[in-house]
């Protein structure tokens, strides 16, 4: 099930990926600090790194991803424009995965 996609910024990269309000509704079990073993995929389907744990919390009103996402996002070589999908998914190894699209592809 897609819980949202967002095109990112260079904060969502640098200071921690704020959720669009417009998915909130799906997303309030996330309130407070809570960690998601989170799986990361190219367009494709590629695993491009290993299972990681995102914690997610409240900040400003915000939900965002801290910890967690910062490795994420320079393992997986994340960059302004590119687009990511956040999927509930449940598997054998994480119940979410990410889903990527360079800011360049279709």
């Amino acid at each position: 099930m897609e819980i949202f996609t967002k095109q990112l910024t260079s904060i969502d990269i640098q200071r921690g990926l704020v959720l669009p309000r417009c998915s909130l509704e799906r997303l309030e079990s996330f309130h407070g600090t809570i960690e998601l073993s989170t799986i990361f995929e190219s367009a494709a389907g590629n695993r491009l790194v290993d299972p990681v744990t995102i914690h997610c919390s409240t900040s400003a009103g915000n939900l965002v991803f801290k910890t967690g996402w910062y490795a994420l996002a320079r393992d997986a070589g994340l960059r302004s424009g590119d687009t990511v999908t956040f999927y509930q998914e449940i598997n054998g190894e994480a119940r979410y995965k990410f889903k990527l699209r360079n800011g360049g592809s279709s």
